[in-house]
């Protein structure tokens, strides 16, 4: 492997808790608690280094890890530090490798932190990308999965000790089932582990280059509010997002089901959207955003709430009755909105079979004929 990337710096973090927090779509975990828990190890002395997609070699042996469960959880349930190691450890005993890398199973929130802690302990470099380009709530809405990774064999780890190794799973869809319930017995937060893979197979299906997009949402943020600009507007042009509403939020309702925030927050609106009303369903991430009735974004592409004077991205665990929000939409990767990967992360994946994906900067005409389905 081929190191041309950069050192993560404790002045990343932040930026990187931020940007993570935008591009979770509201889900992956709290980004600020696992900023604290990578701000520790790097003050003790740890040392991580990432690198681009294209300095991993084709017979490079990558793993990925990244934490299971319910994000509403992680606020109450800390961490013990060294669960995903443990999954890591795990797989690797059980396939008799070693990685040479690791890559986040997603980039949204917490999640994008948690392949950088465990290369700490670990001492090895953490790859640039991750397989959603996001945040999916389930194991199976991975690229690494959609375009063809064995699921066999993978592994959970708990704060208590425990590990468990499923050795083969028929699918993917299996490995979620297992590892869901199996995280509900662990507390409804774990850290996970998915099968090695072959750095010519990294590099093909995963998201390029989204720890740095993360780094740079999070930067303009913080550049925008020490100027005093205004942030929503700074972020609509950084990543090529478009406001869909401004509101606060009314009502949440969400409760803990196998192992998954699912409810759904409505808001009313405010400024330029007054008089109507949106509502956001949510299973841990955000997944559909009605306007006055009519679906104005929808999974695969990605919906976030930003704190509208702050442009803070509210993670569905910190919704809360009153909070006045800008809702806007970002195109998701090409990757995850091919026809094999809609299969797995498209609407009706989620329960809306009555909606057809409509992508955000497609023509107009385009997504008229798509909506219409």
């Amino acid at each position: 492997m081929s190191p041309r990337g950069y050192v993560l710096e404790e002045s990343d973090l932040l930026p990187l808790s931020l940007g993570a927090a935008l591009l979770g779509t509201g889900g992956g975990g709290n980004p600020y608690v696992g900023m604290l828990r990578a701000r520790e190890l790097l003050r003790k002395g740890a040392s991580v280094e990432i690198l681009p997609l294209e300095a991993v070699h084709d017979d490079d042996v990558i793993g990925s890890v990244g934490g299971i469960g319910a994000p509403v959880v992680s606020v109450e349930k800390i961490k013990q530090g060294q669960e995903c190691l443990r999954a890591l450890r795990g797989v690797e005993e059980a396939m008799n490798v070693r990685v040479s890398a690791l890559i986040s199973a997603e980039v949204g929130g917490s999640n994008s932190i948690e392949p950088i802690l465990t290369a700490a302990y670990a001492g090895l470099p953490v790859v640039d990308g991750d397989g959603m380009g996001r945040a999916f709530p389930e194991i199976q809405m991975s690229t690494f999965f959609i375009y063809g990774l064995d699921p066999s064999p993978g592994a959970i780890a708990d704060d208590k000790g425990n590990v468990v190794v499923f050795k083969k799973v028929v699918d993917m869809f299996w490995l979620e089932r297992f590892a869901r319930h199996i995280a509900v017995d662990m507390g409804a937060a774990a850290g996970f582990a998915t099968a090695p893979m072959k750095g010519a197979y990294v590099k093909r299906v995963a998201v390029p280059g989204t720890l740095t997009q993360a780094l740079e949402i999070g930067g303009t943020i913080l550049d925008a509010r020490a100027r005093r600009h205004n942030v929503v507007e700074r972020l609509l042009a950084k990543t090529d997002a478009t406001l869909f509403f401004t509101g606060k939020v009314a009502d949440v309702r969400r409760e803990l089901r196998g192992g998954f925030a699912m409810g759904e927050a409505m808001l009313t609106g405010v400024g330029d959207h007054a008089g109507s009303q949106a509502r956001v369903a949510i299973q841990n991430e955000n997944l559909v955003l009605w306007v006055d009735g009519t679906p104005a974004v929808m999974v695969p592409d990605l919906i976030m709430n930003l704190e509208l004077e702050t442009g803070e991205p509210i993670t569905t665990e910190m919704l809360r009755y009153g909070q006045q929000l800008a809702v806007i939409g970002i195109p998701a990767h090409d990757l995850i909105k091919t026809p094999e990967a809609l299969k797995i992360v498209g609407p009706a994946a989620f329960g809306y079979p009555e909606l057809t994906f409509a992508p955000l900067g497609a023509p107009s005409d385009v997504r008229a004929s798509a909506e219409g389905c």
